[in-house]
């Protein structure tokens, strides 16, 4: 057998290539075809970044958001989702114009312990978000089936063997499934908003931020949570690896300009319906539990809700409830394949090893399975417990996620590595901003949280 072959058969080897080289390279795309057919082609990875954007996570602190604080937090929604999109873009352009993802490039320009920890504070958020996936997958089973919590945690465990599945259909089938299910679930929350009424005036003010937001701790929390749950951090890092899964011409300056077009259009388009998305379970939390005597926002409690005329009126339907938890589920398990992936890019990037995804999948779940586990005997499988590490895990994010961004910044501006490509000075410095401006409310947050008296 060949050394190549050896490699390939081995669970855990070196890996110093190119970017998830089992996709890397392997979609075809037109090169005179129209703008739609071109479109079609480059659609995809756009659909796998946006599940991180749309997953249980982003559940519990939009209807949160929306329970507590009415249409307020609408505007961190609306900004967080530009903010995305300004970072998925430049993910997508490093990894098309230099041939490296992210993970690669911040490992070769760091020293040996500065990229170590980088790797681990990378590793931490992606646990963190497999943590969201477990609690709604879990909480989905409970309500769909009334599956103990504590055993609903546990079968999510065994979500590698679909993942094994999915994996041998191709990665086109994959984005296909993908974008079928965020369709699913667009639709699902569309409908019930629809039936809930929100005040569509009240809405639109909710869009304009408010500096109340900087000045309520609770607030800002929550609006932290938001921000951690729609830009996350690993996304940052898959987009710039799956983005080279098609087969464009690396050295023709034209070929890579068309690839940057569309992959921007790509992923613009998918993550407008995770704002849409967002911005429905908002209204619906707003909808139904402000102003209410009600726990706020947990799923649980929508769940019940969305069949309880007493709250819902005259829309409630066991129906509404079922949809619900449907799209709950479908929405952990999304979150499953981008999360595994975006595993192996950090690992494979910044230490150099590669492992078959479903060891890697396995690790991932057992090490996030534990907290959450904790939580469940802790507290007897109550819901609201267990949903409030998940809120946590999403303020960890947004902790995190400087650290993927200014380098992300520093590496899309510089004109050595990026040749024409380079960010100008305008998205350069309002990279910076963002950056900046996130870190010290992070560093604020922490600092408020842990010393009462201020």
């Amino acid at each position: 057998m060949s050394e190549k072959n050896k490699k390939h058969e081995s669970l855990i080897h070196y890996a110093n290539g190119p970017s998830l080289e089992e996709i890397n390279d392997t979609v075809e795309v037109p090169t005179d075809a129209g703008f739609f057919k071109t479109l079609l082609a480059y659609s995809g990875p756009g659909a796998l970044v946006a599940v991180g954007y749309m997953d249980p996570g982003n559940w519990v602190t939009s209807i949160a958001g929306g329970a507590q604080f009415k249409y307020k937090l609408l505007s961190v929604i609306l900004i967080s989702s530009l903010i995305a999109m300004l970072l998925q873009y430049m993910a997508a352009k490093l990894g098309i114009v230099t041939g490296r993802d992210l993970a690669q490039l911040t490992r070769d320009r760091s020293s040996r312990v500065g990229g170590f920890i980088l790797w681990v504070i990378t590793e931490l958020a992606i646990m963190a978000t497999d943590i969201a996936e477990i609690i709604g997958s879990a909480i989905a089973l409970k309500l769909l089936f009334n599956i103990p919590v504590l055993w609903g945690v546990i079968i999510t465990a065994f979500d590698v063997l679909l993942l094994l599945v999915l994996m041998k259909l191709g990665f086109r089938k994959i984005e296909a499934i993908v974008a079928t299910l965020i369709m699913v679930i667009l639709f699902v929350f569309l409908y019930e908003v629809i039936l809930a009424r929100p005040d569509m005036g009240q809405m639109v003010v909710g869009f304009v931020p408010d500096p109340k937001i900087l000045q309520n701790q609770s607030m800002l929390y929550l609006s932290l949570g938001i921000v951690g749950a729609t830009v996350m951090p690993h996304n940052l890092y898959l987009h710039s690896s799956i983005s080279q899964a098609r087969k464009y011409d690396r050295s023709d300056s034209k070929s890579v300009h068309q690839a940057v077009r569309f992959s921007t259009w790509d992923s613009n388009i998918q993550l407008t319906l995770a704002f849409i998305v967002n911005t429905l379970l908002l209204l619906l939390g707003a909808a139904l539990f402000y102003g209410t005597n009600s726990d706020l926002g947990r799923f649980v409690d929508l769940f019940n809700a969305l069949q309880d005329p007493k709250v819902a009126g005259a829309v409630a339907s066991p129906v509404l409830s079922i949809l619900f938890a449907v799209a709950l589920l479908a929405s952990g398990q999304n979150s499953t394949i981008t999360g595994t992936l975006s595993g192996q890019i950090v690992m494979e990037g910044f230490v150099h090893m590669k492992m078959k995804l479903w060891v890697r999948r396995v690790i991932t779940r057992l090490l996030s399975i534990l907290p959450v586990i904790t939580f469940a005997i802790m507290y007897n499988g109550n819901e609201a417990k267990i949903e409030s590490l998940l809120t946590f895990s999403q303020v960890f994010l947004s902790v995190a996620l400087p650290f993927s961004i200014f380098p992300l910044i520093k590496f899309t501006s510089n004109k050595e590595l990026m040749g024409e490509f380079a960010n100008n000075k305008f998205v350069e410095y309002l990279g910076y901003f963002i950056a900046i401006v996130l870190t010290i409310l992070n560093v604020w947050l922490i600092y408020t949280t842990f010393v009462p008296s201020v």
